[in-house]
């Protein structure tokens, strides 16, 4: 099964069931080779990524500057533990610091999008000595605990109880709702810039800067997930730029490393008040996925990966919309989205379109019952988005 021609996918389906925990809801596909914004399936087929694993993939498949440091690094050294100092732990924590909004200065580096939460909710509780966290409706924040309490939709919660106690939604939009739930008791405030898994929903203008001054009159610390928004994707290294707001922690993941598990929690200096060992990631910041990242964030930055999404997500949404106008796209109810993050919500349920496009070539993803996600590699072109973009408009044409 390591070779570049075809494989067997029913031997490849067959062990995964067999010695998998089946947890993962699975697509009738196994995809073993990738390259800028193409997969290919064990049978050579060749499919349009539209969704990059989730938004891992920004800068695309393979990138042969990401592989170069990757190969390089591995030579050197895998891995040592973060009571070392190293030169790509430091390089990327210094990187970071440097791409972030004004004043987050200080990185931690731990390994998934869930641990840049609870990291949050560690460090938010710590510094205030409050116990309450209030999150949105509609909201993803992450699947271990302290990060599921703070996910709304009960679909990931059930089965999981008692999660962690203190925690409290507010509809997102609402900032009437969020200062009436704000008190003395809130440590932190965690809001997406936009909701990706409730559906795609950016927030509305002027409501993140209305949490940003309820957290500060407050004392309360605000916590942006930028996890799947981060690092280009919405057309601004971070969304929060697009309001011209700086909250106090910034929680990034998923395209960081190109695929290899590495995250950040960025904050200030004066909220980084634990005591030594009272946190930690054995695996967090590993050399080998620092020398992945430092590598993807200049492609991000030399490459301007972030002008780009703008660029083409604008272009995207605009031919989006215009079908959506027309009689074809009469199964559309709207578009929504920022940059390179667009959700397509329909008046049906999602998913047996979501099949039919796979089987036509292109890879989506869902976001809730009834929105298709478009999250393509930032590297696509123009042409090969276009040809994915056709593909959904012949399946929901003709669905």
């Amino acid at each position: 099964m390591t070779n570049d021609g075809p494989m067997d996918f029913q031997a490849i389906k067959a062990s995964e069931d067999r010695y998998g925990t089946n947890i993962f809801p699975k697509r009738d596909v196994a995809i073993v080779r990738g390259h800028g914004a193409l997969l290919y399936g064990s049978d050579g087929k060749e499919y349009i990524d539209l969704g990059a694993s989730y938004g891992v993939g920004n800068v695309g498949h393979c990138h042969p500057r990401v592989i170069a440091a990757i190969k390089a690094q591995s030579e050197r050294l895998l891995y040592v533990s973060p009571t070392f100092y190293n030169d790509m732990r430091a390089g990327v924590s210094e990187r970071l610091a440097r791409l972030a909004p004004p004043g987050l200065d200080r990185v931690y580096l731990c390994n998934s999008g869930t641990e840049a939460v609870e990291s949050a909710i560690k460090f938010a509780r710590k510094h205030t000595g409050r116990p309450k966290i209030i999150s949105c409706m509609r909201s993803f924040h992450g699947r271990t605990l302290g990060a599921l309490s703070a996910t709304y939709n009960k679909k990931y919660r059930e089965g999981f109880e008692p999660l962690v106690p203190g925690f409290e939604f507010v509809p997102f939009g609402d900032l009437e709702a969020m200062k009436k739930a704000v008190t003395d008791k809130t440590a932190a405030v965690i809001v997406e810039p936009v909701q990706g898994e409730g559906g795609i929903f950016p927030a509305p203008d002027g409501y993140l800067k209305g949490v940003r001054d309820i957290c500060t009159d407050s004392k309360t610390i605000f916590v942006a997930d930028e996890i799947q928004t981060g690092l280009g994707r919405t057309g601004m290294m971070f969304a929060v730029e697009h309001w011209d707001v700086t909250p106090d922690i910034v929680t990034i993941a998923k395209s960081l490393a190109s695929g290899l598990p590495l995250a950040a929690m960025i904050t200030h200096e004066e909220f980084c008040d634990l005591e030594k060992g009272s946190h930690g990631s054995t695996f967090g910041g590993s050399p080998i996925c620092c020398a992945a990242a430092l590598a993807t964030l200049d492609v991000i930055v030399d490459e301007n990966l972030p002008e780009r999404a703008e660029l083409l997500g604008e272009h995207a949404t605009d031919r989006l919309e215009a079908f959506a106008g027309s009689d074809k796209g009469s199964v559309i109810r709207e578009i929504r989205g920022l940059g390179l993050m667009i959700g397509i919500e329909l008046k049906k349920k999602a998913g047996p379109y979501l099949d039919s496009i796979l089987g036509h070539g292109a890879i989506a993803l869902p976001a809730g019952t009834t929105v298709i996600r478009l999250l393509p590699p930032l590297v696509i072109s123009e042409p090969q988005l276009d040809k994915g973009l056709g593909i959904i408009e012949e399946v929901l044409a003709n669905g």
